[in-house]
């Protein structure tokens, strides 16, 4: 039986958001850090999701160019009293999550909206209960992007609005390592539009 390793947790335990972080040369800088610590962890054999034969080969994550206009201000709205519900996976298992609230932003000329969910064992460590996670699809998918989607996590926001930085989109680990369980995208947060921005698929 494959053990149920949850790859956004995996991930969190190793990159935070900072929603504050400006544009500009220090934005920048500060993308670079992150990318070289994912980097980093990616080599690290006690960290990296990568199977020991691509582990050997590894030297950096395929990313898209840094493009500030793909970090965005939103408008949250909280979804009060949302039931968990089973959402579907890469095998036969299920994980609960309840969409926390909505993020409603624009980009390349449109309007869109994501919803925001919680896992109900987000708290397994008791670090992850201010974390929500945002699986979406968008049009590089499976062209410049692995076809399943892609992931990011946001801070639980504290107020009616929130960044949500496209840059810091990662794959999911499974499709590194089959032994992750990981949760499929829900259909309703499907962008009309390319995303070029954040991890590209990963080729060994």
């Amino acid at each position: 039986m494959r053990k149920l390793i949850m790859c956004l947790i995996a991930i969190s335990f190793l990159f935070s958001c900072n929603t504050e972080e400006p544009h500009g040369d220090s934005y920048f800088k500060k993308m670079k850090k992150y990318r070289y610590r994912m980097n980093v962890s990616f080599s690290d054999k006690t960290t990296s999701p990568l199977k020991p034969e691509d582990l050997r080969d590894f030297k950096t994550l395929d990313f898209f160019p840094i493009d500030s206009n793909y970090r965005v201000k939103a408008e949250f709205k909280r979804v009060k009293n949302a039931p968990f519900m089973e959402m579907e996976t890469n095998t036969n298992s299920k994980v609960l999550y309840k969409v926390y609230g909505t993020a409603t932003f624009e980009l390349d000329g449109k309007k869109h909206t994501l919803n925001l969910y919680q896992n109900q064992k987000m708290d397994f460590t008791g670090e992850f209960n201010d974390r929500l996670f945002i699986p979406f699809h968008d049009t590089t998918n499976g062209k410049e992007t692995y076809e399943g989607g892609r992931y990011m996590e946001v801070d639980v926001p504290n107020k009616k609005t929130l960044i949500i930085d496209f840059n810091k989109a990662f794959n999911p680990y499974c499709v590194y390592n089959d032994k992750y369980v990981c949760p499929v995208v829900p259909p309703v947060n499907t962008l009309d539009i390319p995303i070029d921005a954040g991890v590209k698929n990963f080729k060994k």
